[in-house]
């Protein structure tokens, strides 16, 4: 009984509900693991009590947490904030000062109408208890709502290392999505692309590839500059000598690899593109920088302080002691240690390197974001959030104080998967987060919000708990650890707000109860794919769960077809994705029950379809059912309307396959069209199919509900 009241005052579920009423206890020693990473010892009785005894010794002379969450009651500018429990509690006379992020000072009465109205910010407040108690806290005071994007409109999605242009070197690059950007939006009237995750990655060692999974990065923080346009660098251009030769030579071999990609077959191959694009950079950077390209980048370096240097030094040791940082020389496990200290000072001029690579990579996603708003986009890019990183990483060492040791992020068993899932990704620490006014949070936020008219946050559910497994432990053995909800969304939505950015969360799978319904509250739009937007109430009453008629989904949402994780649309429709994975050997039924229970639920929709008149060419055209597909997309009241690109060229392939390593090429696939062949951008632009689906999405819904007319 102890260890359960210990665990819940931490956050950590002793039992949970796969399914309502199905209630499945947590193992002790899992219980006992996941506290110890908390820093709280439950390994036997006596310890329990002590630690219990510790806590509410704590929580008797504790005046403030270290972190307090307001709500502004209305917009900017209106008087009062949403309640605070840590606010309430506090005695009566207590005297309150808030000193303001902008190093203004004033004194504050909660609850007061007629106290000074507290600014959106990061700030510091002061307690002085008539009992003689003082303490400070960080407050974050949060908009009540996010932003939402500017109307209803569409975009593409797209994995942008699939997207070659005949200027890419072997994959998709900033340029490329600059320039996808900037047609889509004048020619179709888009208003977004959303990308993968664009974050730095751990590189291969050993002649070990790197991993290519973007949601599995070194640093979430810093942008991975493999993705650079070598030639739109502003030195590229004052190349000469012997610099110029071998830099037209790196291009003849980036063409090379573009080709074998493109026209001979070949898998995208991330580690020899980079190997490339690095050796070019390195010429490029011997060529001095012009005073006002200086200024800029000593500017970065300023803004980007502690975390830029952090994540360059990790870069710098990892070429000499390999990417695993658990794995160096003693004293450089410790980012603050001497050794680290001397060792930066050894690598320098490798440490600068990596620091003017993510000023590049931060200076062409600024320009394919301008070049999206240039072309007419409301939203413009949409950045992805991945839901951790990977533990020998950049982030993982430099903020290890943040994460817990020997825990791993996955997920309970489920219908889809009876072991359960561990991702392999560390999970940050609440009480960490919390101690430290959720800076290491607000500090990715603002990152990744610096050029984006949106943010997509993979496994939105984890800002409210995430599924721990202890290392060495089966996933079904994990238990779930709660996190602060109100702090977690207060700073989404402050930075948000800073930024004028909506935000997408994928809340596909396991939802807990009332996440749903706190994020659509707060403004987050959820993710609806079509495939799995059927009437489960009805189901629940006994009757089967049909399509969810366009009039019944959700407004608040982006609503797709599919997702990098699931089958294309055109192999959704002929099933193909059936045969795929029992190839692969990933069915769990027999593959004539598969197709039938999937031919049954296609036939389903396309009875819709064809009831709703978005079919008129019938069942049997492909390319008509894809349309089809969208028109009925956009008959949903869904805010944002995306259209997965490889979709309209009728790509077969997914993306990423999950169960499979390296049974399937996952993250390594250019884009191709339905016979197999890769498709260029330029080839995507002039594509028929394309067009004519395109043409299709720039419809609206008519006012009688019937299906979108083309606006031409």
């Amino acid at each position: 009984m102890g260890r359960a009241r210990l665990a819940a005052l931490h956050g950590v579920a002793t039992s949970y509900e796969p399914s309502p009423g199905d209630g499945v206890p947590v193992p002790e020693d899992t219980v006992v693991a996941v506290l110890a990473a908390l820093g709280v010892d439950a390994s036997t009785p006596r310890s329990v009590r002590d630690a219990l005894e510790a806590h509410d010794r704590a929580e008797r002379h504790r005046l403030l947490p270290a972190t307090v969450v307001l709500r502004s009651r209305a917009p900017e500018g209106a008087r009062g904030t949403a309640p605070a429990s840590a606010l309430r509690a506090l005695p009566e006379g207590t005297a309150l000062r808030v000193d303001t992020e902008d190093g203004g000072s004033l004194p504050w009465t909660y609850g007061d109408a007629a106290a000074p109205e507290l600014p959106l910010g990061r700030h510091l407040l002061r307690a002085h208890a008539p009992d003689g108690r003082a303490a400070t806290a960080s407050l974050i005071v949060a908009p009540r709502r996010l932003p939402t994007p500017p109307g209803r409109g569409h975009g593409f999605l797209v994995q942008l290392y699939s997207l070659l242009s005949a200027r890419s070197w072997g994959m998709g690059d900033l340029g490329d999505l600059a320039e996808l950007a900037a047609w889509s939006g004048r020619a179709f009237g888009s208003d977004f692309v959303q990308v993968n995750p664009l974050h730095a990655a751990v590189p291969g060692t050993g002649g070990a590839p790197t991993d290519p999974s973007p949601y599995r990065p070194s640093s979430r923080r810093f942008p991975d500059p493999v993705h650079l346009r070598v030639e739109d660098v502003t030195e590229f251009a004052y190349l000469t000598g012997a610099h110029r030769d071998r830099a037209d030579q790196l291009l003849t071999r980036a063409a090379a690899l573009r080709d074998a990609v493109l026209t001979d077959g070949e898998l995208i191959d991330r580690d020899a593109v980079w190997a490339l694009k690095r050796r070019a950079l390195e010429l490029v950077r011997a060529v001095p920088m012009a005073p006002g390209r200086r200024a800029a980048y000593d500017a970065f370096l300023a803004g980007q302080g502690q975390a830029l240097d952090d994540h360059s030094t990790w870069c710098a040791l990892a070429e000499v002691h390999g990417p695993d940082w658990r794995s160096w020389p003693g004293g450089l496990k410790d980012p603050r240690s001497a050794r680290t200290a001397q060792a930066r000072c050894e690598l320098l001029d490798r440490v600068d390197f990596h620091c003017w690579l993510a000023w590049l990579t931060d200076q062409q996603l600024a320009a394919a974001q301008r070049a999206a708003r240039e072309a007419g986009m409301r939203v413009g890019l949409v950045h992805d959030l991945a839901v951790g990183v990977h533990p020998s990483g950049a982030d993982a060492w430099a903020q290890q104080d943040a994460f817990a040791a020997g825990m791993s992020v996955g997920a309970p068993p489920d219908a889809f998967n009876s072991r359960g899932q561990d991702w392999g990704l560390p999970p940050w620490r609440p009480d960490a987060l919390e101690a430290t006014g959720y800076g290491p949070y607000r500090d990715l936020l603002r990152a990744l919000l610096r050029h984006a008219g949106a943010l997509r946050v993979d496994h939105v559910m984890g800002l409210f708990r995430l599924w721990w497994v202890p290392r060495g432990m089966e996933p079904a053995r994990g238990t779930y650890v709660r996190y602060d909800p109100e702090a977690m969304l207060g700073v989404l939505a402050l930075e948000a707000h800073r930024a004028n950015a909506a935000v997408v969360g994928e809340d596909l799978g396991t939802v807990g109860p009332g996440v749903r319904e706190e994020l659509a509250e707060r403004g987050v739009l959820g993710t609806s794919v079509l495939w799995f937007e059927r009437d489960y109430g009805r189901a629940a009453g006994g009757g089967p769960a049909e399509p969810l008629e366009p009039a019944r989904w959700r407004t608040e949402c982006l609503a797709t077809a599919t997702t990098h994780d699931l089958p294309s649309t055109a192999a959704r429709l002929t099933g193909e994705h059936v045969e795929l994975r029992h190839r692969l050997g990933l069915l769990g039924r027999p593959l004539a029950e598969e197709q039938r229970e999937d031919a049954r639920e296609v036939a389903e929709w396309l009875a819709l379809f064809g009831r709703l008149g978005l079919l008129p060419e019938g069942p049997y055209d492909e390319e008509a059912a894809v349309r089809a597909v969208h028109r009925y997309l956009l008959m949903t009241p869904a805010r944002m309307t995306g259209v997965w690109l490889p979709d309209a060229v009728g790509d077969r392939r997914p993306q990423n396959l999950p169960g499979t390593w390296d049974e399937y090429p996952n993250w390594r696939l250019p884009i191709a069209d339905a016979s197999g062949r890769p498709v260029s951008l330029e080839e995507l632009t002039v594509s028929p199919r394309l067009h004519t689906l395109m043409e299709a999405v720039r419809g609206r819904p008519r006012e009688d509900g019937g299906p979108p007319e083309d606006r031409r």
